[in-house]
């Protein structure tokens, strides 16, 4: 995954923000079980100490299946 894209996934779900197309793809081709872990691994570290695990990993999810979606629904045509 390129960093942009990391950086977006992360904004995705520890703060506020979307992923673009080319994010999503990347993320998808991660499969789910490492974007899980980095989930996961994320929340081990004690500067997220503060945040609601169960918060988080819904966000996770959210942000999951959007890309799936979006990756999934057919393109517009020209």
């Amino acid at each position: 995954m390129s960093f942009p894209s990391v950086l977006q996934a992360f904004t995705s779900i520890f703060e506020t923000g979307s992923m673009s197309n080319k994010c999503c793809g990347e993320l998808v081709v991660l499969r789910i079980l490492c974007h899980s872990a980095l989930v996961k691994r994320t929340l081990e570290n004690p500067l997220f100490k503060d945040l609601s695990p169960a918060s988080i990993i819904a966000k996770s999810i959210q942000t999951w299946n959007n890309c799936l979606a979006l990756i999934n629904s057919p393109s517009p045509s020209a």
